[in-house]
């Protein structure tokens, strides 16, 4: 297997070299074991205007096995576009990794649960307006202090009473088994924009960092989540991520809570409710999909739109 996935390595440097142009999906990696489940946590706040959330995920080192890739706050790279997610999928035999890229619309993702706008179809977080991205923080986590183009819509939230495994992190038996919707299969077609050069090197310092490697912590990795690029780690409580390496809270060891950047929440008066209630007892965690879990309870999940939430226009 480790030959088998050394031939796809050097064709896609990090998972992402491939450019998605075309509606074919590509597979960047392949390996024999599926990856861990999903690891809930909060969302940290966006730390200005202009900058989309991408899902943290399990990435792989041929050598040592799965890690998790943080989620973060990242610019995009032009107006007018949105992130379709990388995911896993289970094809004759081994796994494989899709990765994700920029365009117009929203693509197909695997039907991954991501949370925070990713509820497995599309991006309800937020849209383009005029230029202007604006988010709506009945779902994402603004730092509203900094950021003004915001609105609540809970009307993409619906309660439903179907029982989902939304940690589950990959498409196939087993996992989720969601097929590509034919305005997923649009949105493949078009012209897409690989991972910016801020998103490789987010996932090269990931690989790094052995605190992220699922031999390690066992599915619970230090930091899950970041404000931005090399900014602030933190863990699934949405504290400081202490044990972590990345970010430039290592260049801060005295200081807890650099800038007031400890909490996830820091700074945002207007923070999207408790997302999720897992089996976990870890309160007040935002995870994925503003969903109530527990096999056969009732919990919510919002409707998706392939192209982003269109925002309501703005009062003036």
């Amino acid at each position: 297997m480790k030959l088998f996935t050394r031939i796809f390595i050097p064709l896609c440097v990090l998972l992402f070299v491939v450019t998605k142009t075309n509606a074919q999906i590509s597979v960047s990696i392949s390996v024999g074991t599926p990856p861990p489940a999903l690891p809930v946590y909060v969302q940290p706040a966006c730390p200005t205007d202009g900058y989309l959330w991408v899902p943290g995920y399990w990435a792989y080192d041929d050598d040592d096995g799965y890690y998790w890739v943080p989620g973060v706050w990242v610019a995009a790279p032009q107006p007018g576009y949105l992130w379709t997610p990388s995911y896993w999928g289970y094809e004759h035999g081994v796994y494989g990794f899709h990765a994700g890229y920029w365009g117009a619309h929203v693509g197909y993702y695997g039907g991954i649960n991501y949370g925070y706008g990713y509820g497995g179809s599309g991006f309800v977080g937020g849209g383009w307006s005029e230029g202007h991205f604006r988010y709506n923080t009945a779902v994402v986590n603004v730092n509203t202090t900094v950021v003004h183009n915001t609105y609540i819509d809970k009307t993409v939230i619906v309660n439903n009473t179907t029982v989902v495994n939304n940690r589950t992190s990959f498409n196939g038996p087993g996992g989720v088994t969601a097929q590509p919707r034919p305005e997923e299969l649009a949105a493949m077609r078009e012209q897409h924009i690989q991972a910016t050069n801020d998103q490789v090197s987010h996932q090269q310092a990931a690989s790094k960092d052995r605190s992220q490697f699922a031999s390690v912590n066992n599915g619970h990795p230090a930091a899950v989540a970041m404000n931005h690029v090399g900014g602030h780690p933190f863990n699934e409580q949405g504290h400081t991520a202490t044990g972590s390496t990345l970010g430039h809270y290592n260049a801060n060891r005295s200081n807890p809570n650099p800038g007031g950047q400890g909490n996830a929440n820091a700074g945002n008066t207007n923070h999207p409710a408790n997302n999720q209630q897992h089996n976990q007892a870890q309160p007040q965690q935002q995870h994925n999909n503003n969903q109530q879990h527990g096999q056969g309870q009732q919990h919510s999940q919002q409707h998706q739109h392939g192209g982003g939430q269109k925002p309501p226009k703005e009062k003036h």
